[in-house]
């Protein structure tokens, strides 16, 4: 299976910005876990990030002609607000996993409301790094389901 997980903005400064919030390890750190968790589950797992919220709308798009099967992804503060990525996202018919590594339920208000998470097929916050690994589950529990 093909697994693309996208991270958005400010992402790339884990292990830098917020420890308290995001933790120590560094964006080298998640690479590293999602290649793993990609051999160990048998599957193709590539990941994406960008500060920009067009060329994140351009990679969705991208997956839905490169055979990707599955998508976690992580929007960052696109979350609360970016309607042109959740229309992209709807417009993908395979597994999304919302992913956040904070709570975002116990943080401010406006990271309470995500636009992005009614058209994926789950939602996974306040677990650390650790969420990632539980999305890719997610996804391909889902599109285990899909297949029949």
């Amino acid at each position: 299976m093909k697994i693309l997980v996208i991270n958005g903005p400010n992402l790339n400064f884990l292990g830098i910005r917020e420890k308290s919030v995001y933790g120590n390890e560094d964006y080298a750190f998640l690479l590293d876990m999602m290649e793993k968790k990609g051999k160990e589950t048998g599957n193709e797992v590539t990941v994406f990030q960008s500060n920009h919220e067009g060329a994140i709308i351009d990679r969705i798009q991208e997956a839905y002609f490169d055979g990707t099967q599955g998508i976690v992804i992580n929007p960052g503060a696109f979350t609360h607000y970016s309607y042109a990525i959740r229309d992209a996202l709807a417009s993908i018919t395979v597994p999304k996993v919302e992913i956040h590594i904070s709570d975002i339920t116990k943080r401010e208000e406006f990271r309470k409301v995500s636009v992005t998470a009614p058209v994926c097929d789950g939602q996974i916050y306040g677990q650390g790094l650790d969420g990632y690994l539980q999305a890719i589950d997610l996804c391909i529990e889902r599109a285990r389901m899909q297949q029949g």
